[in-house]
């Protein structure tokens, strides 16, 4: 059986988006059991509540929730557990030295299949205020509008 190339998208952390900059991105491997990869295939994953840091010079990642495969029985894992980010050690060392600044953090920004591995992107964030998050949304809502806009008069 051939491998599947291309990507896949698993789960995308739009929250992120809205409550962050993100300032510069890596992608990461992920370590898993078998029944993860499993679960993952389904599609069953969630990063919207996780986060990651950087400890002993070891990426890790908090809070994703991956749900037990139905046909694990035993081998199933615990779907909140801490799971080890796979990053080459000149990445962790950049990630450590941006961490360093005021302000900075680590969140994930999606999970995906690249050809046949399971990969994170994480992304190097900073915080936006109330009003940076206003002026977002009055953008969007400005956009939709003008899409709209410009339906009706092509119709």
């Amino acid at each position: 059986m051939p491998k599947k190339t291309g990507i896949r998208l698993i789960a995308n952390n739009k929250k992120a988006y809205h409550d962050y900059f993100i300032e510069d991105t890596y992608e990461a491997g992920i370590a898993l059991a078998g029944t993860e990869v499993k679960s993952l295939r389904t599609g069953k994953c969630s990063v919207k509540e996780s986060f990651v840091r950087v400890e002993n010079g070891e990426v890790y990642i908090y809070g994703m929730h991956i749900s037990p495969y139905e046909k694990g029985n035993i081998f199933n894992k615990d779907p909140l557990r801490v799971r080890k980010l796979l990053l080459h050690r000149h990445e962790i060392n950049k990630i450590e030295g941006k961490l360093k600044e005021k302000g900075l953090t680590l969140v994930p920004l999606k999970v995906y299949f690249r050809d046949s591995l399971v990969k994170v992107e994480i992304g190097v964030a900073r915080g936006k205020k109330l009003y940076d998050k206003r002026r977002d949304i009055a953008k969007k809502d400005q956009k939709r509008e003008a899409e709209r806009d410009f339906k009706i008069r092509n119709l």
